[in-house]
């Protein structure tokens, strides 16, 4: 048979749960505004009944008050973390496109198209005085004008690739500062469950960290229960907490983590050939990893499909080729040389206008990376590159052997990036460059000035580097003798021939020498190659921008687009998420109500037994 208090014992534990659920109220309604707050909800349980050995068996022994757990849904904590990685993509695309788009919009003033119709302008007005110097500097000092918007575009570009670069690092920076706030909340969260209680606002802390990291890269999470071997079904209260990113990259694992390492590329490691220098490598490498020692776990996949996020963006808009780059297969190595021929097959690898292979760089060679300090080509199918033999960071004989029996093995240079991003906009200048100045020199070579001397070339390229031995631009035989062609041409070295900068009689306006100083036959060529010739894509000189311009506004657009349907689907997500886990402060209001009644209840039940016990002793005398 119970103890005649009993009744009280049900009732106080009736008030402790009354207790319990007012407070984790007034804590939900105190945190309505807290971003990253889960509503908190008290779960009860009947408490085990009492044996009374009478005919209605057992007695209810009040309620048990078992935890306080947090209302959240892991649906759709991972529904929007898929969602933000998309987000953060295509908000960093959207913002560098529409720079890149509004470099090339055209202000009436120094855009391409006015600069171009400026030039045919004076073009014709030579016609009608070929033999005036004024008239032919007036013409030359046009198309300076069109030389100094493509460096300027390139500058422009480069400018925008470097904040590129360094938007990455601080990118990566954030990664890492999330990834050692997660490794000490897990610390903090298995401390206090280990004693039986639940960490709920740690774990909050830890999921909104979660979900800020899933902004920047692709992210998946899994938590495990810690087993002790020694009795297995003793329940720990520990967990491991594990973060993967990018679709297999460990950032966390419980107590321990990771970080992403940029790693700056040498000088002689250029992927395309108008990458500016410094551009960062990622590493995976450890916590305690220290800058300069060499020491990585693995390399951080660049062109990762999987990667996600803020960071997948940069690097798409810093490296992005379109797919075009330098790929083959190997051929003969010869040892004595250090050379290494490669076949290639691709159209774009065959034509110097649209080759963006460097002059010196990283190649891989099957599974293998060496540097080569040259390459030439054959005019057909086949690279030789000249490999260095010298590791600059050890200062070491590379080892060749490999080479020595193997063959047909793939030959990369770079990664494919299937995006139109920086490298891709400066390929196409480049390509536009050199077929054009290719054109025009052809024209103006082939003619004669206006006093029947033989004509030159008018554009070229400065070097990057000149000496007393080489002419500071490059010359009309380097250009036209070599299977080279073109390609040393770019938007950020093109210019006019520097001797008809300084005297533009140099131009050679006349087709026939036999004919006065006024006949203009070869300028009437060049003005018939820019109205008719195909030069770029299929289209004239003059059609450069409605190109280029259609890619940059279109790939905006789409950015754009995608954007704001990420966004819509963001906040969808997060009131979905918010109907599960928010605080309502109307429903937690009932609730309030409901709790102070329990509690009031309860309180009577106490009241009323101890006046029974008061009567039971008092007037009794139990």
């Amino acid at each position: 048979m119970p103890s005649q208090f009993f009744g009280l014992n049900i009732a106080a534990s009736g008030l402790r749960a009354a207790n319990a659920a007012m407070n984790t109220t007034a804590n939900n309604i105190s945190n309505c505004n807290t971003d990253g707050y889960s509503r908190q909800k008290v779960q009860q349980e009947a408490a085990d009944a009492l044996r009374v050995f009478t005919t209605y068996g057992c007695a209810g022994a009040g309620v048990d008050t078992v935890a306080i757990e947090r209302v959240r849904d892991e649906f759709y904590d991972q529904r929007y973390r898929d969602n933000e990685k998309l987000y953060g993509e295509y908000s960093q695309k959207n913002y560098y496109q529409s720079i890149i788009e509004q470099y090339y919009n055209d202000n009436g003033e120094t855009g391409f198209s006015t600069l171009f119709s400026r030039m045919q302008a004076n073009l014709q007005s030579v016609m009608t005085a070929a033999g005036t110097t004024t008239t032919k500097a007036t013409y030359v000092a046009s198309m300076t004008a069109i030389t100094d918007y493509f460096n300027t575009m390139s500058i422009n570009l480069q400018n925008l690739q470097n904040d590129l670069n360094q938007e990455i690092k601080t990118t990566c920076d954030a990664i890492n500062s999330i990834a050692e706030e997660v490794a000490s909340l897990n610390e903090q969260i298995n401390i206090i469950e280990m004693t039986g209680t639940t960490a709920n606002d740690l774990r909050d802390t830890r999921d909104l960290l979660i979900d800020h990291l899933s902004e920047y890269v692709s992210v998946k999470v899994k938590e495990t229960d810690v087993i002790d071997e020694n009795d297995p079904e003793r329940d720990t209260g520990a967990t491991r907490f594990e973060v993967w990113i990018a679709g297999g990259t460990c950032l966390v694992d419980t107590y321990s983590y990771n970080k992403l390492a940029c790693i700056a590329r040498d000088d002689d490691e250029f992927i395309n050939q108008t990458d500016i220098t410094g551009l960062y490598d990622i590493k995976v490498v450890r916590s305690n990893f220290e800058e300069g020692s060499g020491k990585y776990i693995s390399n951080f996949d660049l062109d990762n499909a999987n990667m996600g996020g803020k960071l997948y963006g940069l690097i798409q808009m810093r490296d992005g080729n379109n797919q075009k780059f330098f790929n083959g297969t190997s051929g003969a190595w010869n040892p004595l040389t250090h050379t290494m021929s490669v076949t290639v097959t691709n159209d774009y690898l065959k034509d110097m206008a649209q080759c963006s292979l460097p002059a010196e760089g990283v190649i891989q060679i099957g599974a293998r990376t060496y540097e080569y300090t040259g390459w030439t080509y054959d005019g057909d199918s086949t690279y030789t590159f000249t490999l260095d033999d010298t590791d600059d960071e050890t200062g070491r004989a590379v080892d060749f052997s490999r080479l020595q029996s193997r063959s047909y093995d793939t030959v990369n240079v770079g990664k494919s990036i299937d995006y139109q991003g920086i490298p891709y906009y400066q390929s196409q200048m480049n390509e536009w460059i050199r077929n054009f100045a290719r054109e025009v020199n052809n024209i103006t070579t082939t003619g004669y000035t206006s006093t029947g001397e033989d004509g030159c070339y008018m554009l070229t390229g400065d070097r990057t580097v000149s000496s007393n031995t080489s002419p500071a631009q490059y010359t009309f035989e380097e250009l036209t003798t070599t299977n080279y062609g073109y390609y040393y041409l770019t938007a950020d070295n093109f210019a006019v021939y520097s001797a008809m900068v300084h005297n533009s009689n140099l131009l050679a306006t006349k087709a026939d020498t036999t004919e006065g100083d006024d006949e203009f036959g070869n300028i009437d060529k060049l003005g018939d190659m820019f109205n008719s010739k195909e030069v770029f894509r299929g289209a004239t000189s003059g059609e450069f921008l409605d190109k280029i311009l259609a890619d940059a506004a279109l790939n905006t657009s789409n950015a754009s687009t995608m954007e704001k349907t990420y966004e819509a689907l963001r906040n969808t997500i997060d009131n979905q998420r918010l109907s599960v886990a928010g605080v309502d402060e109307d429903e937690e209001a009932a609730n309030l109500v409901k709790f102070q009644n329990a509690y009031t209840l309860s309180s009577k039940v106490v009241q009323t037994l101890t006046e029974m016990y008061d009567q039971l002793i008092l007037n009794t005398g139990v």
